[in-house]
């Protein structure tokens, strides 16, 4: 009687984890019609690098590892007595400039003042041989008139020698006035072709100056560089430079952490993404806070696979081809309505637990 009942009990166990592990299974496989779910999935969130614009050494670090900044707090500074050097010298040299350009609109005003003159000297000279032709032809008539009366003797010839005299003293004359009016015009051409010259070096003196200023102005942008402020409010990651160090442009020394905004990336398989789309709500369960669950929603999905991004690429046209099924990164954004200080407590890199649904 013993033996059989304990037979019965193995029986009755052995039937109820039967339908238990039926009743397990069934539920398992019409949840998984209504959600997708992984567990490669990990934290993401803005990390900004500190890459400092000039370089230098590090004269003073005013942070440590971990701390908590706010934007436009400074960072660290570099070593700034290059940089003021180069701005006086920058000063300098636009002052040179601003000099050469002063000389230059000097020499411009007497250039156009001589010009003025040499154009009153000109028209002088015209008004002078105008007045020269006139009497050079009242001259010329006397002359002919005496001419005719000293043939007919009616005149003596000293009279009629005083005639052609004044005669010829008149036609020099109108001869000199006319060179000296040639002359005037000649030294005119010589004083507009030396203001135009003028001209060309008051514009490069005029370029110069915006040449120096620019430089001024880029030693000064240089100067505020110096300083190496923070362009975010979030926590600043390991701090890697020490006073003394150089550094150049362009080098990442260390980053900045926005804990306000986190996002998931999760590798689904290539399988599961046939009912997978945009806006629909996921469940987060992040390893390092198991008791509170996050909710989310799917925002985008990658334009390749994982491996496509990776240094070393998969070439499937080689002879040793094995297929293997590929995971595409999906964003989960981190929706409005979860615990900000929970979000705040997230940290890149931390896996997670996903639960995409589907229905």
């Amino acid at each position: 009687m013993t033996k059989k009942k304990t037979n019965t009990k193995f029986i009755i166990i052995i039937a109820s984890l039967v339908l238990l592990g039926f009743a397990y299974g069934t539920y398992k496989y019409i949840y998984s019609l209504s959600h997708e779910g992984t567990d490669d999935a990990q934290i993401e969130k803005n990390m900004n690098p500190i890459i400092p614009r000039v370089s230098g050494y590090v004269d003073k670090v005013y942070i440590k590892d971990n701390d908590f900044v706010k934007k436009g707090d400074t960072l660290f500074t570099i070593d700034k007595k290059d940089y003021q050097l180069k701005i006086d010298e920058a000063t300098a040299n636009l002052a040179a400039a601003e000099g050469n350009f002063e000389v230059s609109k000097a020499d411009i005003n007497s250039i156009l003042a001589s010009i003025s003159v040499s154009d009153a000297n000109v028209k002088s000279a015209g008004g002078n041989i105008e007045t020269a032709k006139i009497r050079l032809g009242r001259l010329t008539s006397d002359y002919n008139r005496y001419n005719n009366l000293y043939k007919s003797h009616t005149i003596t010839k000293q009279q009629y020698e005083q005639a052609l005299a004044s005669k010829q003293e008149a036609e020099s004359e109108v001869r000199i006035l006319e060179q000296q009016k040639k002359a005037s015009a000649f030294q005119k051409s010589v004083i507009v072709a030396k203001s135009k010259a003028s001209d060309k070096q008051t514009d490069v003196a005029a370029a110069n100056i915006k040449r120096a200023k620019a430089l001024l102005d880029s030693a000064k942008l240089n100067l505020t560089y110096t300083a190496v402020t923070a362009a975010i409010d979030g926590q600043v990651s390991k701090i890697d430079i020490q006073p003394g160090q150089l550094v150049q442009p362009g080098q990442s020394l260390f980053y900045i952490i926005n804990n306000n905004e986190a996002w998931v990336v999760a590798n689904f398989k290539e399988t599961q993404l046939n009912k997978m789309v945009t806006g629909q709500k996921v469940t987060l369960k992040v390893d390092a806070y198991p008791d509170y669950d996050f909710n989310g929603t799917v925002t985008s999905f990658s334009p390749a696979t994982g491996a496509r991004f990776s240094i070393l690429p998969p070439d499937n046209a080689t002879g040793n081809f094995v297929k293997t099924i590929q995971r595409l990164p999906v964003k989960i954004s981190i929706d409005a309505d979860n615990d900000a200080e929970k979000i705040k407590l997230l940290r890149p890199g931390m896996n997670v637990d996903v639960d995409v649904h589907i229905k």
